[in-house]
């Protein structure tokens, strides 16, 4: 998966080589609860955000990006890790976030096998993560118009 870097597809795209394959690949890989997860937050999160583009960064890593990046889904031995690139500053008012909490900009969410998802609260976070990265993405295209 080494040139898969560089993939990237929207949740809509149909290349036959696209990086929406090669994550299904992935998913079917794990072969166990994992892979079961990861399809599901995958799911999760394409329905949260209809136009979100997924890539495969740091040696296969499935990405979720909408005016920056929203989110990975990372997988361990013991637990499936849905990291949010801008945790920090997002509101969780249902208690999501369960790893990374220690530092300023990054949270996480491990699911452990047999985990129930609150999805209606999983796709709040999503959407609150792409409200605060598209916030981000007017604020500079403002300044850059104050400045020409």
């Amino acid at each position: 998966m080494k040139g898969a870097t560089a993939k990237k597809s929207s949740a809509k795209d149909t290349d036959s080589t696209s990086t929406s394959e090669l994550i299904d690949a992935k998913i079917q890989e794990l072969g166990d609860w994992r892979g079961k997860m990861l399809g599901r937050l995958r799911a999760l999160i394409r329905e949260a955000d209809p136009e979100v583009v997924e890539e495969l960064k740091w040696r296969g890593v499935p990405v979720w990006s909408h005016d920056g990046i929203i989110c990975t889904g990372e997988t361990y031995k013991a637990a499936v890790k849905m990291t949010f690139a801008k945790g920090a500053a997002l509101e969780d008012p249902t208690g999501l976030f369960n790893s990374s909490l220690e530092g300023n900009v990054r949270r996480a969410i491990d699911f452990h096998e047999g985990a129930k998802i609150d999805e209606k609260a999983l796709k709040a976070l999503i959407r609150a993560a792409v409200a605060l990265n598209t916030s981000k993405t007017k604020a500079k295209s403002k300044s850059a118009k104050r400045t020409a």
